[in-house]
């Protein structure tokens, strides 16, 4: 028997933008029971809220799954997403591919760019160790000598990337960017090992 917290979460899937009465009702508890579940699934990231407004009076709130919540449920992404690359790659040139995944890097850089403004090497790290993180990548970082390791513990490209390859540039080339410094790939998990990792020389002077 599911719980009452997949119960909910099973409703908001079939059921985006709805109310906590009407909740309460698809999943037969009271309101006050549901409020407290959805205050718990919020603080896990797993749902949101907006206020929706219904005439005259105060907007309400209606509740929907965030891409995490949307992640609990078996999907065919994975499938979908590999079918689209073999037909791009089939009917666009090798070079516009690799640019496109080049831009998709590029894009979510500039979101964070203005973030790192003076930003030591190490701070650098950290922030893209949590911008990863965010991602969907476990990642972790040392210092061994002058230069820094960047490992890619877990990946969600990896999937992919066993038929797609190319994929593997958008990670390398963020990296590059946030730390404005070239990342060079010394190890991948596509070729056997453990996990990738990346490795960065940072300049004498100061970023």
């Amino acid at each position: 028997m599911k719980s009452t917290k997949d119960r909910i979460l099973q409703t908001l899937l079939r059921q985006p933008k709805i109310t906590i009465n009407k909740l309460a009702e698809a999943v037969g508890i009271n309101a006050i029971s549901v409020r407290h579940h959805l205050t718990n699934l919020q603080m896990e990231g797993l749902i949101s809220s907006d206020e929706e407004r219904h005439g005259v009076g105060r907007p309400r709130l209606v509740y929907s799954l965030t891409e995490d919540g949307m992640e609990r449920f078996p999907t065919k992404y994975l499938r979908l997403t590999t079918r689209l690359l073999t037909q791009m790659k089939e009917s666009m040139p090798g070079p516009v591919v690799a640019e496109l995944f080049n831009q998709i890097a590029e894009d979510l850089a500039n979101e964070y760019s203005s973030q790192v403004q003076g930003m030591s090497m190490e701070e650098r790290l950290e922030f893209v160790k949590e911008m990863l993180a965010q991602e969907g990548f476990t990642v972790e970082w040392e210092k061994k000598g002058k230069e820094y390791q960047i490992h890619e513990i877990t990946c969600p490209y990896y999937q992919i990337g066993i038929a797609h390859p190319e994929v593997c540039t958008v990670d390398q080339t963020l990296i590059s960017k946030m730390l404005a410094l070239p990342a060079n790939k010394v190890q991948c998990i596509l070729s056997g090992a453990a996990h990738c990792t990346y490795v960065v020389q940072p300049m004498t002077t100061k970023i």
